[in-house]
């Protein structure tokens, strides 16, 4: 492989598994939301249930 590949597969590489790396690390971070009943569900008397469209 010539050396322009190789530079472009490193560079390839260090982005793919860094973004990985990155959401990994701030998914864990991010604390679990506390405004979701059980089941994950949202609750519907906030009104983030399903909307009714008129046909």
């Amino acid at each position: 492989m010539t050396p322009i590949a190789i530079t472009f597969l490193i560079g390839a590489l260090v982005i793919i598994w860094g973004g990985l790396a990155a959401s990994i690390l701030v998914l864990r971070r991010r604390p679990e939301r506390d405004d979701y009943p059980a089941g994950g569900e949202p609750d519907e008397r906030e009104g983030t249930g399903p909307v009714e469209r008129d046909s």
